[in-house]
């Protein structure tokens, strides 16, 4: 009786690591190169802010042509006068007119876009891709080419002076960015949610307040973040439209210290820009979770 026979298994060479030797230092010098280029990209986008934030501490005289980024003997005089107002005007009548503006931006911008995203998404009916590729072509026009007919158009209805030609476009959905990012959120939406809902005797208005809405908190709060940035920062906007200076918005309101009594008051404009940034960073901060996911979620991502 033979001896059973078993397969010999030869090993196999140990191959060494990709790279060689000195790979693991190859690596380590891309990931200091990286957070070194990392570090000077930041410090280039944060100067303008530390700049701001310095200027507001120094006198007026020493603010232009001063070499140093910091003062070495801060003062708050530039803080202080602000509670004096400007020409008469308080500066809180200046934010109470720019948050009106900005908060009006928002609900508008978040009630048409949402109904015209709805539309475009979950809605089929004739014409629909020929609409919304027009509607993205908007995006393509300069504001500039529509400035002149729309301040006509207003002059002739006697909104000049108003908050009305503002905040009128706001809620007839002519952002077509707000659309689109919407759009491309609701499309990602199953649409097994409308079949049920059908079933359960929702019409359109139902479905898109009750469904699709809540669904789309990410992409909602994005359109809001963006919408009240940039309408609290709109300076041409007001500049056109708003001739009463007690009407006018923050932006107008730090043009107004380059005017008063033909002199520049640098140090109160520098002082009254870095109480606008407030408001802004507020808000951002404390939705730039929802950005993050929005942007992700919302067919904007790379």
């Amino acid at each position: 009786m033979s001896a059973p026979t078993g397969t010999v298994r030869t090993a196999r060479p140990v191959r060494p690591p990709r790279g060689g030797a000195g790979a693991p230092a190859r690596r380590g010098a891309r990931s200091v190169l990286w957070h070194l280029g990392a570090l000077a990209l930041l410090a280039v986008v944060l100067y303008p802010v530390v700049w701001v934030l310095g200027g507001s501490l120094k006198p007026g005289n020493e603010i232009v042509g001063s070499l140093e980024l910091l003062p070495t003997d801060p003062i708050t005089d530039n803080y202080e006068r602000l509670a004096d107002g400007i020409a008469g005007i308080g500066i809180e009548t200046f934010f109470l007119n720019s948050l009106l503006v900005a908060l009006g931006s928002v609900a508008g911008v978040l009630f048409s876009c949402s109904l015209a995203a709805y539309a475009f998404a979950r809605i089929r009916f004739a014409g629909r891709n020929v609409l919304f590729t027009l509607m993205i072509g908007t995006l393509l026009l300069p504001v500039h080419v529509l400035l002149v007919p729309q301040y006509v158009l207003f002059q002739k209805m006697e909104l000049i002076n108003t908050y009305v030609p503002l905040l009128l476009g706001k809620f007839l959905a002519v952002d077509a960015f707000f659309v689109f990012l919407m759009v491309q959120f609701m499309r990602n939406l199953p649409r097994e949610l409308d079949e049920a809902a059908r079933i359960d005797g929702c019409g359109h208005w139902r479905i898109y307040w009750t469904i699709v809405l809540p669904l789309c908190r990410p992409a909602l709060i994005t359109s809001a973040i963006f919408s009240f940035i940039w309408a609290w920062n709109d300076f041409l906007g007001p500049l056109i439209y708003l001739n009463e200076p007690d009407k006018y918005t923050v932006s107008l309101g730090l043009k107004m210290f380059m005017d008063q009594d033909s002199l520049a008051d640098y140090g109160g404009m520098i002082a009254m820009s870095v109480a606008a940034l407030l408001p802004v960073l507020l808000f951002f901060l404390t939705f730039q979770r929802y950005l993050v996911e929005g942007a992700a979620t919302s067919g904007l991502k790379g």
